[in-house]
């Protein structure tokens, strides 16, 4: 029927979008670190298709993203992903989807490698001038930081993990580098005027990906988070994108939340770890 959105398949050009997104979402943020921190030899390199980026040893970026994805990958290409974190001194991790090359999982177990985290990747349609979420406080306002508060979305998206002040610290780090990011846009939710939430987005050949969601133990339950997805999906709408994505663990309460809101896993992502060396 005319007027009718048009049904996007999960299928293999789905899945290179959607990684691609968040593969050079990620790359910024290792720019952003390299150039605020050149003493920690953050970087990446492209190989096969795939991008592998280090941001220190404990960083949950330093992996891969969109192994397998964009053509066959070789033990040749295996080993030189595997050298790029070897000569880091860190650990080698890989996020695959289940549409990469079919022969990947049978050359990830040859060399050593064993699922450890699964991730529900998922997405919706955007449409110019529609509203996205059923907003419930009217109290809550969302606004793009500007130049001068970056340190103050930070604090704010620490805050949010703060019932583990060792966490806290972590994210803060973290949430400092993000909001430095070049083509990344920072959202700040306030109630009456007070920072009780954030929200990251960034864009990339149409596809706008939804990250750094938090909220302050005391401001949560008041809104802030649909909000916060409404405005950043009317900013991607504005800006000719026609797919959101956003990630989550399987079952949660984030997953729920995302499909409530019109979201749909478009697959679910394994996470491989490197538990011992290639013969």
């Amino acid at each position: 029927m005319a007027g009718e959105e048009p049904f996007i398949f999960s299928d293999l050009s789905l899945a290179r979008r959607l990684e691609k997104a968040e593969a050079r979402s990620n790359v910024e943020f290792v720019e952003a670190r390299a150039k605020a921190s050149p003493e920690s030899g953050a970087g990446w390199v492209e190989v096969a298709g795939a991008y592998a980026m280090y941001d220190g040893p404990a960083s949950p970026l330093t992996q891969t993203f969109g192994l397998g994805l964009f053509g066959a990958v070789s033990p040749a290409d295996m080993e030189r992903l595997e050298e790029f974190f070897r000569e880091r001194g860190a650990e080698v991790f890989h996020e695959v989807s289940p549409l990469a090359d079919p022969g990947l999982p049978a050359l990830l177990n040859e060399r050593g490698y064993r699922p450890v985290e699964f991730t529900s990747v998922m997405f919706r349609t955007i449409r110019p001038g529609v509203g996205f979420a059923e907003l419930r406080n009217e109290n809550v306002s969302v606004r793009v930081v500007g130049r001068g508060e970056h340190e103050l979305w930070a604090r704010t998206a620490a805050a949010g993990w703060g019932e583990s002040a060792e966490l806290a610290d972590f994210m803060l780090g973290l949430a400092q580098v993000s909001a430095k990011r070049s083509d990344a846009l920072s959202f700040l939710a306030e109630l009456d005027g007070r920072p009780i939430a954030t929200g990251a987005l960034s864009i990339c050949e149409g596809v706008a990906l939804l990250a750094g969601a938090s909220t302050i133990p005391d401001g949560r339950k008041q809104g802030a988070q649909l909000a916060l997805l409404d405005a950043r999906l009317r900013y991607a709408s504005e800006r000719g994108c026609d797919l959101a994505m956003m990630c989550a663990q399987p079952g949660s309460a984030s997953q729920r939340n995302a499909e409530r809101q019109g979201f749909r896993i478009a697959y679910t992502r394994v996470k491989w770890h490197m538990a011992r060396p290639a013969p």
